[in-house]
């Protein structure tokens, strides 16, 4: 317990305000070190994942990919990065280190939440005479769009927990604390760093949380507690003792 409140002090020290190692400078660079990398990441695997849900082909080899790049160490990866770029390249080895991270679980969500689909809904968005895009743009990106979001949520949350490295690096963020303290032995300072990190991330899953159960579409919200009713009265009737 004695730890956790050293750590709280030094979190709110004066001293961890200001300067060039101030927490609101090295949450700036942790947050823009994740946005950066989440979209690169997003720019790459939302189309591919995409035309691997739309078109239903590709499955296997994006899930062998997928399989390869969440194998990887980061840590691992990073150091190999800046030993084949040069310490010159250091901010673009760490960003591709964390887009290679975010890949998979973006794809994931793009192509699963496609092939969640019932098909018969395309079918009559078809029959209606919509156009190939039509249809992808107005019914499957939408109905696909909270696995989307989940995997966006995984996505930034695997980020924000292994940005914490780029202080290994000299890059900054909430995990300079944290390395900057291991060698120091600073105890308090290392678990202020990780809960940093924690808290961060948690805020982050919750707003998330929140949008995924936002991008459910409207007709399906309505529509859940509906089923539920006619289940539960089928139950009871089916349940209920025959009268004469």
């Amino acid at each position: 317990m004695n730890l956790f409140l050293e750590a709280f002090a030094w979190m709110f020290a004066p001293e961890q305000w200001t300067g060039n190692y101030a927490l609101p400078k090295l949450l700036g660079q942790h947050l823009a070190l994740t946005a950066i990398s989440v979209l690169i990441a997003a720019a790459i695997a939302l189309p591919i994942g995409w035309l691997i849900g739309h078109t239903g082909k590709g499955r296997e080899i994006a899930v062998a990919v997928s399989g390869a790049a969440r194998a990887i160490p980061a840590f691992g990866l990073l150091i190999l990065l800046v030993l084949l770029l040069g310490v010159l390249r250091i901010p673009e080895a760490a960003v591709i280190t964390f887009v290679l991270l975010a890949i998979p679980s973006l794809l994931a969500g793009a192509y699963t939440g496609l092939e969640a689909i019932d098909r018969r809904v395309i079918d009559a968005a078809k029959s209606m005479g919509m156009t190939g895009w039509q249809v992808f743009w107005k019914v499957e990106v939408p109905l696909g769009l909270p696995l989307l979001v989940g995997g966006i949520r995984s996505a930034l949350l695997q980020v924000i927990a292994t940005v914490t490295i780029a202080a290994y690096v000299n890059l900054g963020g909430l995990g300079y604390p944290i390395i900057q303290g291991i060698p120091l032995r600073r105890f308090d300072q290392v678990l202020a760093g990780a809960l940093l990190v924690a808290v961060l991330a948690l805020i982050v899953d919750l707003i998330l949380a929140a949008a995924q159960h936002a991008a459910v579409p409207a007709g399906l919200r309505a529509g859940r507690p509906t089923r539920r009713r006619a289940r539960a009265d089928s139950t009871a009737t089916a349940s209920a003792p025959a009268t004469a």
